[in-house]
């Protein structure tokens, strides 16, 4: 067992100083120099791990310490980086920004003292110029557990700027990795949570990641960078890969019978996933079958249980009403008792309506888009028996959308949220538990365990 995997967190001082990339940029220049690559992201973001997907060909994961724990990150982070060469963790926000409230929690920083791993801090340098020895050195030195063992200038102007910038850091200790002058934004475009993902535009998200390497490999010590990251030196020494299920593998299903068959919403309308979640459900003995909602008229055929995420329903509300077969077929499903889980896009898809139009029908509630985005980690505790699990069980989720479903909670509610406000919310109903909350079944392996248990039985 390996715990010393070269690896850098790429973080920033605020959001908006070029961390995506920089961070996607460096994946595919090393992945491109033959290395084999394993991205992560820092907290719940769904939509950059696509991108770093795109840049090493190896699925993008994320490292949340509010989602998971703590504990699990290091794990988690040695499971995706299995067989590599090199990891780039890429931060969120600015570099000590975490969990409201809640100090360190979930930071970059935070993830990167877990990780024992160098930070490389990206500044966008375009208003200033001495002044950047001031900002780097207060973040270099705020927490001396964190090693800030380079800085990345961005949006520098012209050669007088960047020989201003470097004389300034030579009094700071702290060497200057790479400079990327100003240009024409890298085509990512964005709308209301963020940039559009890959799935929507495949062909010119890869050009985007072509550029981004392009840029940082013009811009960048890449030698200098792969040095850093193979002085991270090694993990915990408690530290072990985490695994969705036993050395033994998945349970043999019983004489006579198939795995059970679940079926997991995919496309362009329901992107937002974790990777450990089909691998839980397979490590729990089922058969993951991947449909898309946008085009196929009928679910998998066999298909005993239904895991629809998270994604932009409301974008392709047009497009999923139009498929009137398969609204039906989801509808059906629910009706014969069979477990659903449905994750805030999931939410809405089985609600009565979105934005006016025809939706799956299962629950008695309409959705709409909002002005008003919701954004936050929840503290949250199942209301009653579910599906994914027994009343009591304590998960942390978050919550990320700019919709409002009617009412929020059914007759028997999926979970009790203890903040910003006391509340209930989400729908427990026959085999469906459908919810906002997105979750992460790594920190509650008994959810799919139970989920599929539900498949064979039900």
């Amino acid at each position: 067992m390996t715990t010393s995997v070269p690896r850098l967190v790429i973080a920033a001082p605020s959001s908006g100083s070029g961390k995506t990339t920089v961070a996607t940029g460096l994946m595919a220049a090393f992945a491109a120099r033959g290395l084999a690559v394993s991205p992560h992201k820092v907290g719940p973001d769904y939509i950059d791990p696509g991108y770093h997907a795109l840049a090493t060909g190896r699925v993008g994961r994320n490292l949340d310490a509010y989602l998971c724990g703590p504990e699990l990150v290091a794990p988690l982070f040695l499971h995706g980086a299995r067989g590599c060469d090199l990891a780039v963790v890429e931060g969120v926000m600015g570099l000590y920004d975490g969990a409201a409230g809640e100090g360190e929690l979930a930071s970059t920083a935070h993830v990167a003292k877990l990780l024992r791993a160098p930070v490389v801090l990206v500044v966008d340098a375009s208003s200033q110029s001495r002044s950047v020895a001031a900002l780097v050195h207060g973040f270099a030195s705020w927490d001396p557990r964190v090693r800030v063992g380079g800085v990345i200038l961005n949006k520098v102007a012209s050669d007088r700027h960047e020989s201003l910038l470097r004389e300034a850091l030579d009094e700071s200790g702290v060497p200057v990795l790479g400079v990327l002058r100003r240009a024409a934004p890298v085509e990512t475009p964005s709308r209301h949570l963020g940039l559009v993902p890959v799935a929507e535009r495949r062909a010119a998200a890869v050009e985007a990641v072509a550029a981004m390497a392009a840029t940082v490999s013009e811009g960048c010590d890449l030698a200098a960078l792969e040095a850093l990251a193979r002085a991270a030196g090694t993990l915990p020494a408690d530290s072990a890969p985490w695994t969705p299920g036993p050395p033994s593998g998945p349970p043999e299903p019983p004489a006579g019978k198939r795995a059970p068959r679940v079926a997991v919403a995919g496309g362009s309308a329901f992107t937002f996933s974790y990777a450990e979640h089909t691998e839980l459900l397979a490590a729990a003995g089922a058969e993951v079958v991947t449909f898309d909602p946008l085009r196929d008229e009928r679910l998998p055929e066999g298909t005993a249980g239904l895991v629809v995420g998270g994604g932009f329903p409301e974008v392709y509300a047009a497009e999923l009403s139009a498929n009137e077969p398969l609204r039906k077929a989801v509808a059906e499903l629910a009706l014969s008792g069979a477990p659903v889980a449905a994750e805030c896009a999931g939410l809405l898809y089985l609600c009565r309506e979105l934005d006016g139009r025809p939706m799956c029908g299962v629950l008695d509630a309409s959705a709409r888009m909002s002005e008003r985005l919701t954004l936050g980690y929840r503290d949250a505790v199942a209301v009653g028996d579910s599906v994914l699990a027994p009343a009591g069980t304590r998960m942390r989720g978050h919550e990320f959308h700019r919709t409002v479903v009617e009412p929020g909670a059914g007759a028997a509610p999926a979970w009790g949220v203890r903040a910003p406000v006391r509340r209930v919310e989400g729908f427990v109903q026959q085999g469906v538990h459908a919810s906002y909350l997105h979750t992460h079944w790594a920190s509650e392996p008994g959810v799919a365990r139970r989920f599929v248990e539900r498949c064979r039985t039900s």
